[in-house]
Parts: C-alpha cells; structure tokens; sequence
C-alpha cells in the first residue's frame, strides 16, 4: 500500500517493494505536484489516481530507483531503450563493450557509482594484456611450412573445416582465432602450441577503443539521469584517454589512376569486382553502402544514386539489411559520367551470371552480390581487395581508403567543404574538416600560392 507525505506544494509517494538479499527494505519514492488552478477536491481524487499508478508500476518493475545494481540497469537499458532506439548492428557492439563493463562495474549500486569506478575500469582497459581475445599468430613462416607439409592451402582449408580466406589470413600474417589454430593443428596432427602463440600478452587498447567504452557508459548513464534514477551523470565528471589523431589513408590522384588501369587488367571473370572497387573510388561510398547499392537506388538517365540503407553481416544472424549510420547518410548525389558506362556494362554481365547460376540464383535487386546472387558479406570483400592490392604496386590500402581518397581528390579540386560533407553524408561538414584537414590545408597553400603567381603576373604586365 502506497503511504503519502505533503512536502509544501507537492506530495511524495512511497511504495514498500519487499526487502533485499540483506533483509533491508525496498522503497520506491515519486513526488506529485498538483497543476496550479486545481481544487483541493479535485488535488484528493488525483493524489489517490497517482498512488494507484504508481504502485502498480512498482509492483511491475517499471520503477527504477538508485539502489538498483548497474548490471541490472544495463539488462532494463538494453531492454527498453537500445532495442528500441539503436540498430541492430549496434545493439551487437554494444554487447561485446558489455562484456568488459559489467564484471568490472556491474555490482556497483547506480546511486554509489562514481567517477572513480569509471576512472578505475579505464586504467585497467589500458594495462597490457587486456586484450584477451583468443587470438593467434602462426609460429615461423607459414608458406615455408607449407611447402614442407606438401599441402595446397585448399587442402589445408578442407582439412581443418575451415574457408579458404581463413587459411589466407594465415598466409598473409594475420592473427586468427583461437578454435581455428585447434582446427589446424588438429588437422595437421599436433598441438597448437607447436604452430600457434598467443598474441594477447603485451596487447593494450588504444585510447580509441578506450572512449568507445566511454562513450557507451555515458549513453547509459545519461538515460539513467533521464529516467530519474540517478541526479548526475558520472562520466561527465571525468576525461578518458584523449585519443591522437591520424591522418586518413589514401591514393593520390596518380596512384588512383594507377588502381584504374590496374582494375581494367583484371579478367573478365572479376568484372564484379573491377565495378565495385570503380564505384567505391567514384562515389567515396562506405563498404556498408556498397554492398547495400540496389539497381533500383540508381538512374541510370540523371546519374543520380541514393544511399537509403546499407549491408551488414551479423553473428547468428547472417546477412541484414540496415538503415544507414544516421540521417545525414541518407543522401542521394551525382555520379560521375564515367562510371554509368561501366555500370551498364556490369548490369549486363550480372545477368550473363544470373543465366549461369540457374536456379540457385537468389533474386534481389543488389547490385553487388556473391557467384548465386546472395548479399555479400562485408569482409568477404574486404579480403578480396587486400588480396589484390598485395599482388600490385600500390600501397596497402583497404576499402575505406578509397572513401578517403575520393574526399581528397574532391577537396584538391576545389570542391567547397560542404558539399564534400553532403556527398560523404557527414553530420556535420565540421566532421569532414577534422578527418581531412591536411588536405585542406594542402589545397589552401596551393590557392595561396596561385593568387601570389597571379599578382607576380601583373606585375609583369
């Protein structure tokens, strides 16, 4: 039964909600004020409206109040507010964050967190070996030991039951995880040990994952304050790492040539590929927008593309279609004459394939898809583009280079910050001016020396 105490003008309602694991009673508390104008009868028949909501909301679990333990707010958090509010793909990357927030700060009560917890948990992300992912690097040279074994990477592949472009990653250097070294060495008939070592000793987070961190508690934390669980919000009491910028990587306007003549080498049986990797140059799309592009998303008469959603692949889920990162990404913009030409060439091609796959072709309107018309998948992609960029003498770039080098170009050419910021669907054109300041930069001392070669010229005259 609810109990009321007048406090001035207004009433606080308290409801009893049983007692805790130390026997200490739970109260849940809300303050009414009457409207100004109401009646004292009128006051008394909504007092007693508002005690009945209110104890059915407790007797629901649909108050929160500070004595709640984090973890259990993140559980109400994720439940009524991230699953309604957030994309799917962020939902999953917020959950791997959690994985590493909720043992370090999940037992705190939310009225006793304080930014020293937060402060605490930040130092410790940093320590070296924190990185505990299970990830594993190949023991020596992985071809040399290849060749040794008289194995084709295809075999190696089927052996342990694992892709091709795992087995690649491990001809390429990379780190693998820890049930696919089990898989190979299993195959191979020895322990992991004998061809694998761990990688997370001496591993750290970067400042940059660390305000990942930082920001998903903020969020969390922020909503709390809203729900009136909490009066103030901990981590806007304190600074986390501060992360050092970098310059984004990308093709200058000869080696972006270069990557063109490169891609009109390729077979015709990579056609596909050659187009994808075209339009990422020409438009300065993100790998998500591209392998979410559908033929109905272009005109192919005005030139005109819209970016209305794009592809994801999620764990258990397999391939989803997304809304774009926000608004701003939802943006419809000009291609480039050249490029229309190669995307009817390829539309023509993709149905030569269509014709080839049968009936295990998959409808749907993608344009770029896998051999059966099925969506592709991100890094599938990724993958094959550091495949063969390596076999070139191009720098290391990946996919994402290419939207930089398009910003790039574009900033080189004059084109005014805005509508850089517009065709990259930026929120802000502030955002586009921090990423590419060099080039700004460069193009501001090129305009500059113009004007003093122009006024040298008058001079002359």
């Amino acid at each position: 039964m609810a109990t009321v105490t007048k406090r001035g003008n207004s009433y606080k309602i308290t409801v009893s909600c049983g007692y805790d694991s130390n026997n200490k009673q739970i109260r849940r508390h809300m303050t009414w004020t009457p409207p100004a104008g109401m009646t004292a009868r009128q006051t008394e028949k909504e007092l007693e409206r508002q005690k009945i909501l209110f104890e059915e909301k407790c007797r629901t679990g649909q108050v929160l109040d500070g004595t709640i333990r984090f973890a259990e707010f993140v559980e109400k958090w994720m439940e009524d507010y991230a699953a309604v509010q957030l994309r799917p793909t962020t939902i999953e990357g917020y959950k791997q964050f959690l994985k590493r927030i909720l043992p370090a700060l999940g037992h705190i009560r939310m009225d006793k967190l304080q930014p020293h917890h937060l402060q605490e948990f930040y130092k410790n992300l940093a320590e070296t070996g924190i990185r505990a992912d299970g990830k594993q690097r190949f023991r020596g040279d992985f071809s040399a030991w290849m060749k040794g074994q008289g194995m084709t990477q295809q075999q190696l592949a089927q052996l342990a039951g694992v892709s091709g472009t795992t087995i690649g990653q491990l001809a390429r250097g990379k780190n693998v995880s820890h049930d696919t070294a089990v898989k190979v060495a299993a195959a191979c008939g020895v322990s992991v040990s004998d061809l694998f070592e761990p990688t997370a000793a001496g591993a750290t987070l970067s400042a940059n994952s660390i305000q990942h961190y930082h920001k998903l508690l903020s969020s969390i934390l922020s909503t709390a304050v809203e729900w009136q669980v909490i009066y103030s919000n901990p981590c806007d009491r304190i600074k986390p790492p501060k992360v050092q910028h970098k310059e984004a990587q990308y093709l200058d306007d000869q080696q972006a040539a270069h990557l063109l003549e490169l891609l009109a080498e390729l077979p015709a049986d990579q056609f596909d590929f050659r187009t994808a990797v075209t339009t990422l140059l020409f438009t300065g799309l993100r790998r998500s927008e591209l392998l979410g592009l559908c033929w109905s998303d272009i005109d192919m008469e005005t030139g005109v593309i819209s970016i209305n959603h794009t592809s994801k692949y999620l764990p258990k889920r397999g391939m989803v279609e997304d809304d774009t990162k926000n608004t701003s990404s939802r943006r419809s913009f000009k291609a480039p004459p050249e490029l229309l030409p190669l995307l009817r060439q390829y539309k023509a091609w993709q149905m030569q394939q269509r014709l080839m796959a049968g009936d295990q072709w998959q409808d749907s309107d993608r344009i770029f898809t896998t051999w059966n018309g099925a969506p592709m998948r991100p890094d599938t992609f990724t993958n094959r583009f550091r495949r063969w960029i390596a076999t070139t003498d191009l720098p290391p770039v990946h996919p994402h280079s290419l939207r930089h080098t398009n910003a790039t170009l574009l900033i080189a050419s004059g084109t005014n910050i805005q509508t850089v910021s517009k065709r990259l669907g930026h929120s802000t054109s502030s955002t586009t001016a921090n990423i590419y300041a060099h080039a700004i930069q460069s193009a501001d001392a090129a305009a500059a020396e113009a004007v003093s070669v122009f006024k040298i010229n008058q001079k002359k005259a």
